[in-house]
């Protein structure tokens, strides 16, 4: 078996508010302004390798504050690279695509724009990504109590046959990427260091948000 490629030193990166890769997850991607095009056409000419990262301010519209630079909104200092597994452009240059996630990464700097999209100078070493996992026993019973709590607060349905099929660490990493949290919630749980840390945090996030909702509820009411 050959070794695996090394990971680029100056990565292209897509900024989206919201959205969380994680190593060997699979992220869809819709890919319609013609920077971040330029973006999937030149990665996919090398190798189809590009980085997920967060902007620091996050925005439902995805766009930076009045007084910052529209075209360079400040970014999360850690992101994750992945890799083109499927893609599709459609007659009008859109992509459509799957990219799978890699690797973990921290910027050094950001490098000058490449055809309107932005690159940075990106170091893998800190998050041992790049090495075979380690042995990990998720606490099953206790995080599918939170996540039952948090569903059962937000009206949700667990689709239980789909839980109960996955591994421990795809059941971790589906629900730290699926569940609907905050950009920032969602940037702790990248950056946690440990997959044990990355549970608890998720174990916590899901607790809090069952009580945040069932105390929200409560208030409206009682007014």
């Amino acid at each position: 078996m050959s070794a695996p490629e090394p990971l680029p030193e100056t990565l292209a990166v897509f900024p989206l508010t919201g959205v969380l890769l994680l190593p060997d997850t699979v992220l869809p991607l819709h890919v319609f302004e013609p920077r971040y095009r330029h973006l999937i056409q030149d990665a996919l000419e090398a190798g189809g390798v590009f980085g997920m990262i967060q902007p620091l301010v996050p925005r439902q519209d995805n766009r930076p504050p009045p007084d910052a630079d529209p075209d360079r909104p400040a970014l999360y200092t850690v992101g994750c690279a992945g890799r083109i597994e499927q893609h599709e452009r459609t007659a009008d240059g859109r992509y459509l695509l799957l990219l799978r996630g890699l690797a973990r990464f921290r910027v050094i700097e950001e490098l000058p724009p490449r055809r309107g999209y932005r690159r940075v100078r990106a170091d893998y070493s800190a998050f041992g990504d790049l090495q075979p996992p380690p042995e990990f026993l998720l606490h099953r019973r206790e995080l599918l109590a939170a996540l039952e709590a948090f569903s059962r607060a937000h009206g949700q349905e667990i689709a239980s046959a789909q839980v109960d099929a996955l591994e421990d660490l795809d059941l971790l990493h589906a629900m730290a990427v699926s569940l609907p949290f905050h950009p920032t919630e969602k940037q702790a749980l990248l950056e946690a260091p440990a997959l044990a840390e990355r549970e608890a945090l998720l174990i916590e996030l899901l607790r809090m948000g069952a009580r945040t909702k069932d105390e929200d509820d409560t208030e409206h009411n009682v007014n």
